[in-house]
């Protein structure tokens, strides 16, 4: 466990790469110690510093949804983070959005839904049920990931372990929304489906039940993880489901089509 001093230290560490897309090496090879709560600390304390700057939780994100991610991450459950206020980008219909690319170090694209809440959830029984009668519309959105710290340590190409990924705000960066609303007992939320382009060429294609066999099972399950915090999902807030695509590198001047069939499209260009 590391302590108090140590989990702000390296939350300033992470404020200081946020800003200027320098990374950092990784957490855990400086403290092999360190354990997941550890990394949730150290992501809280990080969005403490974002607070105090002037910034808004506006939700949060599920991430290693998919089974092969979990494994690959040898871990058995999927990790969280805070969406804030500034990492929310819209699509007008049928417009290209423009992204800036230097806000970000190494920023992908993954495919997702995200559930709005009109009611709270909090922890630790909730079920799926819950999940569909608490949320207000369901509706596409894209989670741009970004790595503070580094993937691949540069020294010894090691991936940097899931503590690091959780300690990094879960890889967050910002999210794309601006398609249709839904609410969620009125389509197959597991059949949702959608084809990634980048620069015109299909990149990805997935369903929705990529995301733990439902997109809403991991609302649940947040919802019941974050009851030992103290914490809950309130009304207002946008949950990420998790992505079921793989994530696609994104640089400057490409651009990207979600087309979600039915539900509408999200395009934008890393400018």
């Amino acid at each position: 466990m590391l302590t108090p001093d140590q989990i702000n230290q390296l939350a300033r560490e992470l404020q200081e790469s946020e800003k200027t897309r320098v990374q950092v090496e990784h957490f855990s090879k400086r403290f092999p110690e360190m354990a997941v709560e550890d990394g949730y600390r150290i992501g809280r304390a990080w969005v403490a510093l974002q607070l105090a700057e002037g910034r808004k939780v506006i939700g949060h994100k599920i991430g290693l949804t998919s089974r092969a991610m979990q494994i690959s991450s040898q871990i058995d459950e999927p990790d969280y983070g805070t969406l804030l206020d500034n990492m929310l980008y819209s699509a007008p219909p049928g417009q290209l959005l423009e992204i800036p690319s230097n806000r970000f170090i190494a920023p992908r694209v993954e495919v997702e839904l995200a559930f709005v809440l009109k009611s709270p959830l909090k922890g630790p029984n909730v079920d799926v049920e819950q999940v569909l009668q608490a949320t207000e519309y369901v509706t596409p959105a894209i989670e741009i990931i970004d790595s503070r710290i580094e993937q691949f340590d540069r020294h010894t190409k090691v991936m940097r372990k899931v503590y690091d990924t959780i300690s990094d705000n879960a890889a967050n960066a910002a999210i794309v929304v601006g398609a249709s609303r839904v609410h969620p007992k009125s389509i197959d939320l597991p059949w949702v489906g959608a084809v990634l382009r980048l620069n015109g060429a299909v990149e990805e294609t997935g369903l929705a039940a990529g995301v733990q066999g439902h997109p809403a099972v991991g609302i649940a399950w947040l919802a019941n993880k974050l009851a030992p915090w103290g914490e809950s999902l309130q009304p207002g807030q946008i949950v990420l489901a998790g992505s079921f695509t793989r994530p696609v590198a994104a640089k400057a001047g490409d651009e990207f089509e979600a087309d979600y069939g039915p539900l509408g499209k999200l395009q934008f260009k890393f400018v």
